[in-house]
């Protein structure tokens, strides 16, 4: 296994065991659901923003060490940005995740862990179902996030 694979699988494993940003928010501003029927990934999105600016996200669940990780690495990606930032965030990792096409990597930072996932598409679901959830809650949708 190439040292930058193993690199990778390093930060995967962490966020899942020791995820960042887990719990829910006490009155937040925003708010959504998501789900992967096909693994069983369930989360709960909550976010402060104010002055169109994430000041604080928090993600609960039960899902895969994927899924687990992505939702973890997306709330360190997207606080403090704004809600535009934190959209055009979600469009990059989704064409990492998604596409052969080139990543911004310097916009995607530690998110870059995911780009091998591309080749596993069930995966890819896993690892979209929290950015697909924050997409609808910075939205305001009522609709549960669906990687399907």
């Amino acid at each position: 296994m190439s040292e930058l694979r193993e690199l990778y699988q390093t930060v995967i494993l962490d966020h899942n065991k020791n995820p960042r940003n887990s719990g829910t928010l006490e009155k937040p501003s925003h708010s959504a659901d998501g789900n992967n029927p096909l693994c069983g990934d369930v989360i709960h999105v909550t976010l402060r923003v104010e002055d169109d600016v994430v000041k604080d996200l928090r993600f609960e669940g039960v899902g895969c060490a994927i899924s687990t990780a992505s939702a973890s690495l997306m709330t360190q990606a997207v606080k403090e940005r704004s809600v535009s930032e934190a959209l055009e965030l979600f469009d990059d990792f989704h064409k990492l995740v998604t596409t052969d096409a080139p990543a911004n990597e310097t916009e995607l930072g530690k998110l870059v862990v995911f780009a091998g996932v591309r080749e596993f598409p069930v995966r890819v679901k896993c690892a979209t179902l929290a950015w697909h959830t924050l997409k609808n809650a910075l939205k305001g949708s009522d609709d549960v996030a669906r990687t399907e």
